[in-house]
């Protein structure tokens, strides 16, 4: 019974931390399709080149609101895939007040911080690239009644800050019904059991923490942090770990925006990235 308050306690912490990102979003969203002239919102989707390297900047901090933002901005195609994914690879979640908390080394906190930053500004500007080339929905413009029509909100009978508070009420549900879940889980089977498998098999070891950290709950970028800070993880399975520690993002991916193909080919392309970086940072900086 203890076990089961905690996981409700740590869930419901974990969600209310959200409402304002959420709702700050559906708002800007809502403001955008009901009061923005065509002008304006050509002029927004047109950043969209530029978008990669605003959201490699802004994810890093250590909020995970902006990755749950950027699913959502996605999803109403005020953003491109490509800044989405830029957010998501930066985005920090807990790994930065972890590794102030244990007074790592500044050199060696800016250095992920930076990497990330990078990672996340090139990776997304190439899968922009890659996709205005393939010429699949680069310029994706805004459908934000397509969700207000799947959640049957009815948003046109009423106020933006109605229909925002609305769209932010149904994703917090849907949120905290999954992260009670993935919490319950992470309590049961223990995110140190799950990292021990990692360890155990070095050469994987990159692969594994990568999947690890597509897992949407804080436990896996706290974890990974803590694992590579007492010298358990080698720097490249750290770096891939964090890397596709998108926070709560995936999950508001997968609420709001209604294409799993989509979906998947984004958490393959996440996690195929941030593998591919960290074989990478392994050979360079861990033989």
């Amino acid at each position: 019974m203890e076990l089961f308050i905690d996981i409700l306690k740590d869930t419901t912490i974990d969600t209310v931390k959200l409402i304002p990102f959420l709702f700050l979003t559906y708002l800007a969203m809502e403001y955008l399709e009901n009061k923005a002239g065509q002008k304006t919102v050509r002029m927004l989707l047109g950043a969209g080149k530029k978008g990669p390297v605003i959201g490699g900047i802004l994810g890093v901090v250590p909020q995970c609101g902006f990755s749950a933002a950027a699913a959502n901005l996605y999803s109403g195609g005020v953003i491109t895939v490509g800044t989405m994914i830029a957010v998501f690879l930066s985005t920090s979640d807990e790994m930065l007040p972890i590794l102030i908390s244990e007074q790592a080394d500044v050199r060696k906190i800016m250095a992920i911080l930076i990497g990330k930053i990078i990672v996340g500004i090139v990776a997304g500007i190439l899968v922009d690239i890659g996709v205005r080339v393939l010429g699949k929905g680069y310029q994706r413009g805004l459908h934000i009644h397509d969700i207000c029509e799947h959640d049957h909100c009815h948003c046109e009978e009423g106020s933006i800050v109605k229909s925002a508070l609305i769209h932010s009420v149904q994703i917090l549900v849907f949120i905290y019904v999954i992260s009670f879940v993935l919490n319950a889980v992470v309590e049961l089977i223990g995110m140190e059991e799950v990292m021990n498998v990692v360890t155990h098999y070095p050469i994987a070891g990159i692969f594994l923490a990568g999947l690890v950290g597509l897992i949407p709950n804080c436990a896996a970028s706290i974890t990974i942090t803590k694992f590579y800070l007492e010298g358990v993880l080698n720097v490249g399975s750290m770096f891939a770990g964090l890397l596709s520690c998108a926070g709560i993002g995936l999950i508001v991916l997968f609420k709001t925006n209604h294409s799993w193909k989509k979906n998947v080919m984004i958490v393959a392309t996440l996690y195929g990235i941030s593998v591919v970086c960290g074989i990478i940072v392994e050979i360079l900086f861990g033989m």
